[in-house]
């Protein structure tokens, strides 16, 4: 598939349930590794609150991988490009042979 550019490295992280000490747990997240991506926003959006919280969609392009791989992105997954996060809300194949995976996620940020 042409015009697919793989040219930024994030770190796919799954979220994992860790004892806090006190009896009870708290989430945290384990690196399962670095993917060659592109990164295209889409449109954005602001929500209110005590809180104004920006946010935006991405469509994350990577190397596909066989179902059941640890390299293979799912749902509630995310992406870290250093300080920015990128939340996976859903994965599906790109192209007809399954050379690439569009991820659909959300970057939020408060504004």
């Amino acid at each position: 598939m042409s015009g697919v550019r793989l040219s930024r490295a994030l770190v796919l992280e799954a979220p994992v349930t860790v004892p806090d000490g006190a009896g009870g747990f708290a989430q945290s997240w384990v690196a399962l590794g670095t993917l060659w991506a592109e990164v295209l926003p889409g449109a954005g959006r602001e929500s209110g609150g005590e809180v104004a919280v920006a946010q935006v969609a991405f469509r994350i392009t990577v190397r596909a991988a066989p179902v059941g791989s640890g390299a293979r992105p799912k749902p509630e997954q995310r992406f870290r490009d250093g300080a920015r996060l990128f939340t996976i809300l859903a994965v599906a194949e790109r192209d007809a042979e399954g050379r690439y995976l569009t991820c659909f996620a959300r970057e939020e940020v408060a504004a």
